[in-house]
């Protein structure tokens, strides 16, 4: 599948029908496609923070934040600009390009807007990409973040549409895909994918990669999430999914959706080494930098660091062209400008 044709028609069974190539062809026809429109060696570095933790009314399976759950995770207000600030450059001198925000909310009020969009405004002026994910947003919601420079909206469909019921009740899957409808009327980048191993058949996920490969415009930004148990929640006993699964999930999101940026995302603290290499090979180009997403752990800042120098991997390049910052990529051997929680990718409003 080099010279992969980007496309939104991908039905069931061909989408199954990748997942189901022998492990080793279905690597190789991942990587040549990640090496035709990516720099294969280099890895776009996301910092994601919490600016709004605990008491969300939703019910996500996964999700500690959930005011239902006991899970010891607090409920607190919104921190101040000066204190996101100071976590913003410290993401900055470790070496992260994009700095992602996330609110524990079913969806901000009109009165938190003003508030976020101050947020946005001020670490992006520090030279970073910025990315939110608030839960579902209101009228005009995405236009005032994107006038503050707000780059990504995340908002994720968490599993396949069928199987989505089992894990949510609180919201329709067309609440989400509706937020994502704004967030691209309002000229925003869209960060958007999903979480496996909640329990969930190989089709099942084929269902999600599907569902995101057949969007109107495919997610700039594509967070793959392997499911962090955590007790108090209704998945806290889920089964480990296979790391060759994920291996799996990840090179057919790089055949569906060539010109994304797929994100090894939550759950890498659970993945050895080897494993993460394989994703990367697979076609991960984006990691979370940093010891925490939200509220569930993540590889610290030198581990990353010794993995990159192991692997010669190194961080993304991010530049500014008038005025917008923007990420290096590579495309047919050309640098072009990158168009292509919980800790669970929760699309609601706790992960990015």
């Amino acid at each position: 599948m080099a010279n992969a044709v980007t496309r939104h028609d991908w039905s069931r069974d061909e989408v199954r029908a990748l997942f189901d190539l022998p492990f080793n062809e279905l690597l190789h026809q991942a990587h040549l496609v990640h090496r035709e429109h990516h720099d294969p060696n280099a890895v776009q570095v996301s910092t994601l923070l919490s600016i709004k933790t605990g008491g969300c009314p939703e019910d996500c399976a996964y999700c500690p934040q959930a005011a239902r759950y006991d899970t010891g995770v607090a409920a607190q207000k919104l921190m101040d600009v000066d204190d996101v600030l100071e976590r913003a450059r410290a993401a900055k001198a470790a070496g992260a390009s994009r700095f992602c925000m996330g609110a524990a909310w079913r969806g901000p009020k009109d009165r938190d807007i003003p508030k976020v969009a101050a947020i946005v405004s001020a670490v992006k002026g520090l030279g970073l990409e910025t990315c939110a994910t608030l839960g579902m947003l209101g009228d005009g919601h995405a236009q005032t973040l994107k006038d503050a420079g707000l780059d990504y909206y995340n908002h994720n469909i968490d599993t396949a549409p069928e199987f989505y019921g089992e894990i949510i009740h609180t919201r329709e899957y067309q609440d989400r895909l509706g937020t994502l409808e704004q967030v691209r009327d309002a000229g925003l980048k869209t960060c958007c994918g999903g979480i496996v191993g909640m329990g969930e058949t190989r089709d099942q996920r084929a269902g999600l990669l599907q569902a995101l490969a057949n969007l109107p415009a495919h997610p700039q930004s594509v967070p793959i999430n392997q499911l962090v148990p955590v007790p108090g929640t209704p998945l806290a006993n889920a089964d480990k999914l296979d790391p060759f699964e994920f291996v799996r999930t990840i090179a057919v999101a790089r055949l569906l959706m060539p010109l994304s940026t797929v994100r090894l995302s939550a759950g890498r603290q659970q993945m050895d080494d080897a494993v993460q290499a394989l994703c990367f090979f697979a076609g991960a180009g984006s990691i979370f930098h940093g010891e925490k997403l939200l509220t569930t752990g993540n590889p610290d800042v030198e581990a990353d660091r010794a993995l990159f120098r192991r692997l010669d991997l190194h961080p993304l390049e991010v530049v500014e062209q008038a005025g917008t910052v923007h990420a290096d990529i590579m495309q047919g051997g050309r640098t072009a400008v990158d168009q292509a929680s919980c800790g669970n990718g929760c699309g609601c409003s706790t992960t990015a």
